[in-house]
């Protein structure tokens, strides 16, 4: 598996948007691996989860430095409608990293991207729409289907590897973030 940590812009992350769909339907599924990572840093770092509106809000120290980890349940396409909440507070695009899965990655694999296009990523295009382009982005590599007609269903599966190996790169992608932010 590979970790590409080249060309990390210098950003100061202040929250932590992992993307999914809220409920148990969907949280094992490929499309909520944003969700299962930021558990793990919320686990890690002792935070405590809380509905506050359209998310759920976890205060954490990350690098020294107060973070806040967001999990939308808005659904998918509606995760955009937080922004206007963080951008009240002071959060700004280049203050948040968003965390997501990836077609055009293979399996577990784990890229840093600043910035760019939502690339049909409907979680993607929704923020963009609220706040523009130059956030940072954790891309977790989930395969592609083999025909473009099957993405959506795709997205909304379980993963087909086994469970230990997913965790394994749950870690791994929480270990980035970590790093990230104790470096940044």
């Amino acid at each position: 598996m590979q970790n590409d940590n080249k060309d990390m812009p210098d950003k100061t992350i202040k929250a932590v948007i992992g993307l999914g769909n809220p409920g148990p339907r969907y949280y094992n599924t490929r499309h909520s691996i944003g969700f299962r990572i930021i558990d793990e840093l919320a686990q890690r770092h002792g935070g405590m989860w809380e509905q506050k509106g359209e998310m759920e809000l976890a205060s954490i120290n990350l690098g020294g430095k107060k973070c806040t980890l967001i999990k939308p349940q808005t659904y998918m396409n509606a995760s955009g409608r937080i922004i206007p909440a963080l951008l009240k507070k002071g959060i700004r695009a280049e203050n948040i990293l968003v965390v997501h899965d990836e077609l055009e990655l293979p399996f577990g694999v784990l890229r840093f991207k600043d910035g760019g296009s939502h690339r049909g990523h409907n979680g993607l295009r929704s923020i963009i729409e609220a706040c523009g382009k130059e956030f940072l982005r954790l891309r977790f590599g989930t395969d592609r289907p083999e025909q473009r007609e099957e993405v959506p269903h795709y997205v909304l599966e379980k993963f087909d590897q086994p469970e230990d190996e997913i965790a394994k790169r749950i870690e791994a992608a929480a270990d980035m973030i970590e790093e990230f932010c104790n470096t940044h």
